[in-house]
């Protein structure tokens, strides 16, 4: 192979769009890249994006390694032909680990049939008292131990369906108080506080035989004292430690070096290059064709000039195509019968709803709410989010969505719908009719990143009558929550985990 062939072979890139155009083949072609992350933006339907990858495969001629971000909850890539599992720590709540297995089963086998190779999943972090503004509900929760057991389980089961799985973000983000997509942060753990709590589920995780492992960015000063150097750049945390000294002999992967994190540090060619350096086989860049293009210079021009090593390239690539030769097929093949095809649908759906009956948790307690008074319920507009993350088509329409689920329940209400970001005018309007009404039902999102989500949670324990708060995506904000408000939560805002908590407070 040419340098420039080595080179492309530990790239992943991402692409514009949900079908292959000229200069996306062009791009691969200059690049010679063979690996692909497939996002939202790409999916329209499972043979689409089938289409895409063998169009841009046969194209290319050559193989992909074709990556996804799906780790369940809040991160979720496609909307069919998948199922939408609640949170990592939704699933850790229950504190059942065969259902972390059974979960890796289905998601091997329904995003193989899709085409993919390796999931970047599941998250290993683990949780803090401190307020986590990225990991939050993707983690298992705050015990080493359960994050461990649940992250193992999970790895076996998508990696005996021939899906790779890749255990993040090494050596853990779990600490971490600012969102490394936005910002540097920086974590003051000690070594011992890290093999004592952060690193025991990516140990667990090797013994599991864990195909992939991807790094962090933020700065960790008592593991690399080097100034401006996160994880990410860091030869002591990536070689030295996690494949010298613990002896990791998979995949490294570091995360997107699109990131805030890494852009406020460095231009991106460099930071590929400072990357490679530290040990990573793998980079990604998953979102700007220019940047992409200056990561494969970049590397190229590193290896010319002898900063980086061909024969640790070599040894890169030998590590990728072993990943790589897990896989013989493109598409797992569909269930044999229309029949088991049902079955295996049905049995996804029950784990679904006997994970969520169990992780529902009540945060707060309180007085619940009567199915016969009338009702305020207030909803931020996730289908607000759709041009940006994955939203269930059931909840592009709030509306609707509550009159079906609460139909049954036969309670008298009306929806008011506000911003992810409330404005003033949109609290005050809020705060009339709650003054109107017998109960509200308050459905809140961030609450610690929106000010005016916080400002409409304070004005609604002043003015509600009776008042249910149930938190959407982070259990953080129960810290806004007044003592005696009914408060709970299943760890998201998937289908699923609003269905949960309406069944919790009425009681189905």
């Amino acid at each position: 192979m040419t340098l420039e062939e080595l080179v492309g072979s530990c790239l992943v890139f991402g692409i514009p769009g949900t079908h292959i155009t000229p200069e996306i083949i062009q791009h691969f072609r200059e690049t010679r890249c063979r690996g692909l992350i497939l996002y939202r933006i790409n999916f329209e339907s499972p043979d689409q994006l089938r289409k895409l990858i063998s169009d841009l495969e046969n194209a290319l001629g050559w193989k992909l390694l074709v990556c996804a971000d799906h780790e369940g909850g809040r991160v979720i890539m496609f909307r069919d032909s998948i199922t939408v599992f609640p949170s990592a720590q939704a699933i850790g709540q229950t504190g059942n680990t065969p259902y972390a297995h059974h979960q890796g089963e289905h998601e091997g086998r329904e995003l193989r049939r899709l085409g993919i190779d390796v999931n970047f999943a599941p998250v290993l972090d683990v949780l803090t008292e401190a307020y986590s503004p990225n990991i939050g509900i993707r983690a298992f929760g705050k015990d080493p131990e359960v994050v461990a057991k649940m992250g193992a389980a999970r790895i076996s089961a998508m990696q005996v369906e021939g899906l790779s799985a890749c255990a993040k973000h090494f050596p853990g983000l779990g600490p971490a108080t600012l969102d490394p997509h936005l910002n540097l942060p920086t974590i003051a753990a000690t070594w011992d506080d890290m093999e004592r709590v952060h690193m025991v589920p990516f140990l667990r995780a090797m013994q599991a035989g864990v195909h992939g492992m991807m790094t962090s960015h933020p700065l960790y000063p008592k593991l690399d004292s080097t100034p401006r150097t996160p994880a990410t750049f860091s030869r002591k945390i990536v070689h030295d430690y996690l494949r010298q000294k613990i002896g990791y002999k998979g995949v490294i992967f570091s995360d997107d070096l699109e990131m805030g994190a890494i852009t406020e540090l460095c231009p991106i060619g460099e930071a590929a290059a400072r990357a490679v350096a530290a040990g990573h086989d793998v980079v990604l860049s998953c979102h700007d064709m220019k940047a992409q293009q200056q990561v494969f210079a970049s590397l190229v021009e590193a290896y010319r000039s002898k900063r980086l090593l061909r024969k640790d390239l070599e040894e890169n690539v030998q590590r990728v195509n072993q990943l790589q030769a897990q896989r013989t097929e493109r598409f797992a093949p569909p269930p044999v019968t229309e029949g088991r095809a049902q079955e295996e649908c049905q049995e996804a759906r029950t784990l679904v709803e006997t994970i969520c009956h169990q992780s529902v948790s009540v945060l707060r307690a309180g007085p619940s709410l009567s199915p016969s008074a009338r009702t305020i319920i207030v909803f931020p507009r996730l289908s607000d989010l759709a041009s940006r993350i994955m939203i269930e088509t059931a909840l592009l329409d709030e509306i609707s969505f509550f009159e079906s689920r609460l139909k049954p329940v036969g309670l008298p209400h009306r929806v008011h719908r506000v911003a992810m970001n409330p404005t003033e005018e949109e609290i005050r309007a809020v705060r009339v009719d709650m003054e109107s009404a017998e109960q509200t039902l308050l459905f809140v999102f961030d609450a610690h990143l929106s000010a005016g989500m916080c400002s409409l949670l304070e004005s609604a324990q002043k003015s509600a009558k009776r008042l249910v708060v149930v938190l959407l995506r982070d259990v953080y904000d129960a810290e806004f929550v007044q003592p005696g408000v009914y408060c709970l939560t299943n760890y998201g805002f998937r289908v699923c985990d609003i269905e949960a908590v309406l069944r919790k407070i009425f009681r189905r």
